[in-house]
Parts: structure tokens; sequence; C-alpha cells
């Protein structure tokens, strides 16, 4: 008979019981949320009760629950209620609560209670890992992803959404009525059962074009043409499926390039990233606390003023242009095949001749100079290949060498993109993988922000541990 290894009886009694400490090994990362936290100035960082009240009854220490929600957060457990169940069944929660088991609403609570408290802390671990020496490559990777929200589609109302359930609805009214039409002229019990059943039905559809319609009222008051009755902050925001979309928020991260580290984060609801490049560079370049700041940044984030903010504010962005010319689809030259000539403050089109200056507007805030050549363009051989308008007309920002100087970096570092794609990507897969197929736990824009930090911090200690080591991180927090 083959030999197992065999455990110990459950009913046996231990006179010498092993110390819970014995459970925890030395390079548990259980171990490095203890140092971190006990590390703290809980106070100083805003979270509430972090000294007792005199009167009433005990409370937990902020630390306990910030500990409790880092584990289950670093392990995939962010539910209140398995948060409470895992506290009194893990022995390494018993181990960092001193076996405290909060109740799920408290748990709940502490989170809904602490949220820019819980956002400093996140800054306070970036802070420790810049003091390490985890942050000096200079070099950031931005990017967008969008996260789904407490709410479903069903219950986000955008004018086009409105009409086309109108729309349907009313479809469907006129299949009853042709339906119940039918049905009258029938005899029965049947056929008065279910003339009975479209006559609700109906009296359902027409209230529900009423509702539809009341909103599309309340709808041409909101200031950004959209409602969310479940999660009032979360928006619709189309995906890469054509047809499809999904109501959440749309999460901004900065990531360090050598050790891909979340280093500055942001939780916003729009569906958009083209606004997002300043902002980004700016708490990237304050987290890691360098003069010369490099960021990556995918088209999205294009946009001439947000270009020249960063260069404003000492950071080197790197984002290339959108393919949107509408004369290179057809067929015809681009802009880029106009040469500019500071110099003469002109342009220089394909077949040799010079556009000139000829007027300057301002266009959405912005200073723009328009160029053509009143005489050559009526008699060019290469005119069918460059406009079908009277001349070519090219248009420069007042700003427009900002672009041209960081295209011309962009050539001279082709991986640029690559290195980006590689830096920040994996970061928000990772990051939705241990969310699972599911949604924020959360509701308001607030919540979700102090839910969102605590996912960073999480990521950030295991990524950090995974660089350093626990033992070294914990000596180094502990310095």
């Amino acid at each position: 008979m083959a030999r197992f290894i065999e455990g110990e009886d459950r009913r046996q009694v231990a006179l010498l019981p092993e110390c819970l400490d014995d459970y925890v090994g030395e390079d548990s990362s259980v171990r490095v949320i203890d140092a971190f936290v006990d590390e703290l100035d809980l106070g100083a960082l805003g979270f509430d009760r972090v000294r007792a009240a005199s009167t009433g009854r005990p409370g937990y220490h902020p630390g306990a629950m910030l500990k409790l929600y880092l584990y289950g957060y670093l392990n995939q457990v962010q539910s209140s209620r398995r948060l409470e169940r895992e506290a009194g069944r893990n022995t390494e929660l018993m181990w960092l609560l001193g076996k405290l088991a909060p109740d799920f609403k408290t748990i709940a609570d502490f989170r809904r209670d602490n949220g820019q408290a819980l956002r400093a802390a996140c800054a306070a671990f970036v802070a420790i890992c810049r003091d390490i020496g985890l942050l000096t490559g200079g070099v950031v990777a931005v990017d967008g992803s969008r996260f789904k929200a407490v709410s479903t589609r069903d219950k986000n109302y955008t004018p086009g959404a409105v009409r086309r359930r109108i729309e349907q609805a009313e479809a469907s009214i006129g299949r009853y009525l042709e339906a119940l039409d039918a049905a009258d002229r029938q005899e029965g019990e049947e056929a008065q059962l279910r003339g009975d059943r479209l006559k609700d039905r109906l009296d359902a559809l027409r209230r529900q074009v009423r509702d539809l319609k009341a909103m599309e009222v309340e709808l041409a008051q909101a200031p950004d043409g959209q409602i969310s009755l479940t999660d009032p902050d979360a928006r619709a925001m189309a995906t890469h499926g054509k047809g499809t979309g999904m109501v959440g928020y749309n999460v901004q991260a900065a990531v360090d390039a050598e050790h891909h580290l979340v280093v500055a984060h942001e939780v916003i609801n729009q569906g958009h990233d083209r606004s997002q490049l300043a902002n980004m560079s700016a708490r990237a370049k304050a987290a890691t606390g360098t003069d010369a700041l490099t960021v990556l940044a995918d088209r999205g984030y294009f946009s001439g003023p947000e270009i020249l903010a960063c260069e404003q504010a000492g950071t080197t962005p790197y984002v290339p242009k959108p393919l949107t010319s509408g004369a290179k689809a057809d067929g015809r030259f681009g802009k880029p095949d106009f040469v500019y000539d500071p110099a003469q403050d002109a342009y220089r089109c394909p077949a040799g001749e010079t556009l000139s200056r000829r007027m300057t507007t301002v266009e959405n805030g912005q200073t723009l100079h328009r160029y053509w050549n009143l005489s050559a363009c009526k008699s060019c051989a290469l005119k069918s290949q460059c406009t079908p308008a009277k001349e070519r007309r090219v248009t420069r920002w007042e700003h427009e060498a900002v672009i041209e100087a960081m295209q011309r970096r962009l050539d001279r570092h082709p991986k640029a993109m690559r290195i980006r794609r590689q830096t920040v990507e994996h970061v928000f897969g990772t990051l939705k993988a241990w969310m699972g197929a599911t949604h924020f736990k959360t509701r308001r824009m607030d919540n979700v922000a102090a839910e969102m930090s605590l996912h960073v911090l999480a990521y950030n200690l295991k990524r950090a541990i995974a660089v350093v080591g626990a033992q070294p991180l914990i000596a180094a927090m502990r310095a």
C-alpha cells in the first residue's frame, strides 16, 4: 500500500500552541502592508478617528482598517462582505489585524468616509518609491482606460438613446395595436384573455413613451447631455467595437518606464483623453520629483494647447499626430508635403511655389495663420494632385513650431510608441484582471476615485516587492 503524508487529528489538543507569527512567511506581502501602514502618519493624511473618543463605544483604529483593505485589494478581494469573511478565517489577516473581525458595514463605511485619505496614502507610497530610488528614469507613459461603473446602459440616457428608445416603443405600440385588432375579430375566452394581455402591454409601452419624453426634457437641461440614474457621475463611453459602449469612468494613469510603477492617476468621466496630457504630465512630474520629464502618449492625447502647456511646464511630450487629413485620404498632397520656411514666414509647395501669409484668424481660442499663392495655382501642373479649389490654402497655428519639434523627436526615436505600449497597457490589463469581469464596487466620482487608489496602491506594493524584495522594502520604509 502506498504511503502518504498524514495530517494531524483535528481534535488533537496542543499543549504548547504555535505562535501566530510562525504561520506568516518572512517574505510575505502581509508584512510589507503592516510595515507600510505603521510608518504612515494617518492623521496628517486625513484619516478619521485616528484619536479615540473619550466616550461612547470604542471603534476600530483606521490603521487596522487600512491594512484590511490593502490586503484585500492585493489579493483580489474587494467586497466588504468577502473581507468580513476573510478576517475570520484567513491566517494572514488574523496576524495582520490581531484577530480583529469588523463587520461588512464598518468595512464599507471606512472606504466611503476616507476617500481623500486613501488617495493620500497612495501618493505616500509613491513618495517612498521615489526616496528609495525606484523613480529615477525620468520617462513616464500616459494612457487612459474605461472601467465599468455600477450602472447599466438601460439606466443611462443621452438624446440619441432616448430618441431610439421612443422610436422602438412607438413601433412596438403599432405592432400591438395590429395584434389587438386581430384579437378583437376573434371570439372565445382565450381571445378575451389575449386581448387583455395586449392592452396591459400597450398601457406599459405608452407609459414608457411618456417617461422617455419627460426624460428628453430633463436631458435638454443637463450640462453635458447625459443622465445616469444608478450612478449619477458615470457616463456612457464608446469602446472599440462597432455599436458597443459602456457606462463607466475613464481612468488616467502615468506609469514609470523603468519599473512600471504607477506614479500618478486620476478618475474622470469624459470619454476622451484629449484634455488630460498636461494634467497627467504635471502630476507625474510632481510625483517623480524630476526637473526633466519625458512623457509618452498615444494619438488620443494629441492637442496643440496641451502639448504647448507641457513644454511650458518643463516636460517633453512624445505624441504622434492623428492621421486625419482629408486631402491624403483622397490621394492628394497633405500638409506635411508643404515645407515651412521660418525666415520668410511662408510655405513652399511640392511644385516649388511660395505660399505667403495672407490672413490671421482666431478659432476656438487659437490664433491661426493662413497661407496661399494668389496666381501660381491656376496654371500649376500638379493642381489635380493638390486641391479641387481655386487655390490651395495651408493653415498654421501660431505655436506650430512646438508640434514640428515634437515630430522631429518622434522621428529620431521611432521606438517611443512601442515603449509606451509595453509600459502602460499591461498595467491596465493587470488591474482589470484583478477586478474580474465586473465593475467598481462604489458609486459617485469621489468614492470611485478612492477605490481606484486602493487598486493602484495594491498594484504598486506588489510591483515594488517584485523589484526590491519584501525584507529590503520593509527596511527602507522603516529607515
